[in-house]
């Protein structure tokens, strides 16, 4: 099974030495984050942070890239949870187990509900 949470982030280098400067300051680049097993310590990823298709705390999660990359992230956009068809199908299984902590009657009000139409099955 493969999965991965694909952002786009926009970020700002800062020279650390006077007299260096940097241009542009900015970049854009993609960042992946490897989707936990469905079950498994994680695998909420996307209840926790996504809201149709969009980061729920654009400002929190910039934060917590900015930690991970050691830069100042100016923004970050969530593109697409790109995943196989093992991977997709034992998530569906997963959250069809626990629609009771999704407040929602079906897997595909969830799937929608935080992932929006951002759902790339790769085959």
């Amino acid at each position: 099974m493969d999965a991965r949470y694909v952002f786009a982030v926009r970020f700002r280098v800062e020279p650390a030495a006077g007299g260096v400067s940097l241009d542009p300051e900015e970049f854009e680049t993609r960042l992946s984050r490897t989707a936990d097993p469905p079950g498994e310590e994680g695998w909420l990823f996307f209840r926790d942070n996504l809201w149709r298709g969009e980061i729920g705390d654009e400002r929190h999660f910039r934060e917590l890239t900015s930690e991970a990359l050691g830069v100042t992230v100016t923004s970050v956009e969530y593109r697409a949870l790109r995943t196989d068809e093992e991977y997709y199908e034992a998530l569906k299984d997963e959250i069809r187990a626990n629609l009771p902590e999704f407040k929602d009657d079906s897997v595909a009000a969830v799937v929608s509900k935080y992932l929006g139409s951002s759902v790339e099955v790769e085959h």
